[in-house]
Formats: structure tokens, sequence, C-alpha cells
């Protein structure tokens, strides 16, 4: 029997280059994403690192972990919408 909810944790990190209420509004843009699409169970920010390696040149990243629950269908289509969106630097989503 299929499951019909699952939990996830989708770790992003996103470009500082553009400014901090850039990314205020990307973080809370995912967190509405989620809301309206299962359940948001924590939002960890871990804000302004440094990263093992450059990424298109930049140095640091916005790091946020979303943990949440779902259905299957749903962590396909946002990984979908944070490849296309400018900001994001990377994104995965694991079953916790």
């Amino acid at each position: 029997m299929a499951k019909l909810n699952e939990t996830y944790e989708l770790m992003v990190i996103f470009s500082v280059k553009d400014g901090e209420e850039k990314v205020k509004e990307l973080v809370e843009r995912f967190k509405t994403m989620i809301t309206e699409n299962g359940t948001l169970e924590n939002v960890d920010e871990w804000g302004k690192r440094r990263l093992a390696y450059e990424i298109d040149y930049q140095s640091e990243g916005y790091y946020t972990l979303y943990t949440f629950t779902s259905s299957p269908d749903f962590p396909k289509e946002i990984e979908r919408v944070l490849n296309i969106t400018d900001g994001v630097m990377r994104s995965l989503v694991t079953v916790k």
C-alpha cells in the first residue's frame, strides 16, 4: 500500500548577491508554497555561510532547512520550481 504522506527535508542555498531583502522574499515564497501543498513543520534558517567551493563565482550563500510533510508528488514540483528560480544556488529534497 502506498504512503499517503511522507516527511521531507529541503535544504536550499540562496544567493546573497542581490541583498538580504531578496533572500527573505525567497524564504517566505517557499514557506508559502510548502504550506499550500503540505504541512510545514519547521524552518531552520542557518543564515549566511561560507561555501566549501565557489558556485557561480560566489563564495557565500544563505542556508535554509525546511522540514515538511506532504504527498509524494509534491517534492518533484518544488524541485522543478527551485531549479527555475533566480536566486537559488543549490537545493536538495530528501525523505526524513
